[in-house]
């Protein structure tokens, strides 16, 4: 019996590794090969290059990257956690509303948020030039651009990270731990710093490491608003379309190592000490505001916050309506109708890059599907040797950059190989496909895991001590518990691949361009509307997708990205 056992879980564990070698180690391995080759010879030129005196550019690339993805972790944490920390522990007028709306950012595209914070803050936006010919001034009065353009997009986009972790953790939180310090005489701050945040850093560690992993492999805003400010993501874009692939590879080594040791460090602060709580009080509760000027004082707060969170898409919205050629001297649109939408359906070219994104991303989500649902299966309910490395195997393109795991790709695939079947994938419509395969892979396998995790193993024991076979049991008894996990991941993983930009821009052909390509290819013929309809097609996906996946799937937001 138990040679049977052993006997199904290699029959498990063999195509999970192969595809896991072949499709993540081999191209992360390859590039680490090609970094350490200079002019084809081996060399530690590379390395040379980016760290010795010439290397002005990358070392201040490098430099950038961190210090932007840290700002970018303390001022999302500064907006998120005060939001949380004010709807889940006082109630007052529209709080349900402003809760749900503080979400909103999450539906935009990394590329389609920051086009819409162009045209609402840039220097043509529309805010600063209302505001200049309101007040007749003779210049605008701000405008977001470079350093500041790129951490305010970051904050508007990363902030719901921390706003739904620490929600998460808050309602979980036994209410009977503060209520004992005030009781011990500790005034309400003192309750918050030595009792509330501490049982909050697990959530506050989580979202830290994902605003950094997230704003270090940031490529939308750095592209349209950094001007000739240098980030690494950057650098191995630009590398790579100067035809420098052994220095793209450099850039890629350096900027996965500080990814991975900035995951590493904050795994490691997380564990120093045990966040466990002890007692079982009842569910977290709500303060009722009861001073009428603070009460409507936060009200006005949230309508103003309603306001701000939502011109980006108004703004978006507004602009899809602009017909092409309308809006080009004028400050504001002055034409208004649906002809973008019209030619989008009407116009197989417009339509297009949303065929192929849609395409694409059901190839890949179908497969991320089924083998997501395998691996999890084996690294839950299957005891083997090795399951740690299979899990870092598998977690390996969450803590890589966008753009690193689209040159592991190239450097990996741009000649035949056995994982190729023989085939140089570079250049093809299938690279993309596999790109998105690889990228969105642990987002279907953190998801799957969690409900594994629940499901009781005397289930399945029933079911074979009734005659079940495994796989009947597996297909008639175990798939249906967990599909709600496995297809809030795969929905999540879906409207990530329809907007994907920085692994698309560097692997994307003419012949599958997505829409995040036909975005930027309309921006720079300033078809601003057609590029904004493009958006909504993007925004109405993911609306839809996190609609079904609360509504139907019993999934909220904050599970399918925790």
């Amino acid at each position: 019996m138990l040679n049977a056992e052993k006997k199904k879980t290699l029959l498990l564990l063999i195509p999970v590794i192969l595809i896991l070698i072949g499709y993540v180690l081999y191209p992360t391995l390859r590039t680490a090969y090609e970094s350490f080759f200079h002019n084809g010879v081996p060399s530690l030129q590379n390395y040379e290059d980016f760290f010795g005196s010439k290397a002005k550019a990358n070392l201040q690339a490098l430099w950038n990257s961190v210090w932007i993805s840290l700002l970018s972790v303390l001022f999302s944490a500064l907006i998120g956690v005060p939001l949380a920390y004010i709807f889940n522990r006082y109630e007052f007028p529209g709080r349900r509303f402003f809760s749900n709306i503080a979400i909103m950012p999450i539906v935009l595209p990394s590329l389609v948020g920051v086009m819409a914070f162009m045209f609402l803050y840039g220097e043509a936006g529309l805010i600063p030039n209302a505001i200049k010919d309101l007040l007749n001034l003779s210049e605008v009065p701000f405008k977001i651009g470079g350093i500041s353009g790129i951490l305010i997009v970051h904050a508007y986009t990363m902030y719901p990270y921390f706003y739904m972790t620490t929600a998460s953790a808050l309602s979980n939180l036994d209410p009977s731990l503060e209520e004992a310090a005030s009781n011990l005489g500790a005034n309400r701050f003192k309750v918050f710093w030595q009792v509330t945040f501490p049982l909050l850093t697990p959530g506050l560690v989580a979202a830290s490491l994902l605003v950094f992993m997230v704003s270090m492999a940031s490529f939308s805003a750095p592209f349209l608003l950094a001007g000739g400010f240098r980030v690494l993501s950057l650098q191995i874009y630009f590398s790579k379309i100067n035809g420098d692939l052994e220095m793209a590879a450099t850039q890629s080594v350096i900027l996965s190592i500080v990814s991975i040791v900035f995951l590493l460090f904050m795994r490691w602060y997380q564990g120093r000490k045990d966040y466990r709580m002890a007692s079982k009080g009842i569910g977290a509760h709500r303060s009722e505001v009861s001073n009428p000027l603070l009460k409507w004082t936060m009200v006005t707060l949230g309508v103003f916050a309603v306001v701000i969170l939502l011109l980006p898409h108004a703004t978006l919205l507004i602009l899809s309506l602009v017909p092409e050629g309308t809006w080009t001297w004028q400050t504001y649109p002055t034409a208004f109708n649906l002809e973008n939408y019209t030619m989008l359906f009407d116009t197989p070219y417009i339509w297009e890059p949303v065929r192929n994104s849609l395409i694409m991303a059901f190839i890949a989500c179908l497969g991320v599907f089924v083998f997501g649902i395998f691996t999890s299966y084996a690294l839950v309910k299957r005891k083997f040797i090795g399951k740690n490395l299979l899990d870092i195997l598998v977690m390996i393109p969450w803590a890589l950059p966008a753009t690193v795991v689209g040159m592991n790709l190239i450097l990996a695939f741009n000649s035949p190989n056995p994982f190729s079947f023989g085939q140089i994938l570079v250049g093809t419509f299938w690279i993309l496909p596999l790109a998105y395969f690889i990228r969105f892979l642990p987002l279907v396998v953190r998801s799957t895991n969690a409900v594994l995790e629940q499901l009781d193993d005397s289930i399945e024991e029933a079911a074979q001590n009734l005659g079940a076979k495994w796989f009947y049991t597996f297909r008639k008894v175990v798939i249906p518990i967990i599909m709600p996990g496995v297809l809030s991941g795969t929905l999540l993983a879906f409207v990530q691949a329809v907007g994907e930009f920085p692994t698309s821009v560097l692997l994307y052909t003419i012949g599958n361009r997505p829409i995040s390509i036909e975005i930027m290819n309309q921006l720079r013929m300033f078809n601003i509307g057609q590029a904004a309809a493009y958006g909504m097609i993007q925004v109405a996906l993911i609306a839809v997708v996190m609609f079904i996946s609360s509504r139907f799937l019993g999934v909220k937001a904050e599970k399918s990205l925790g």
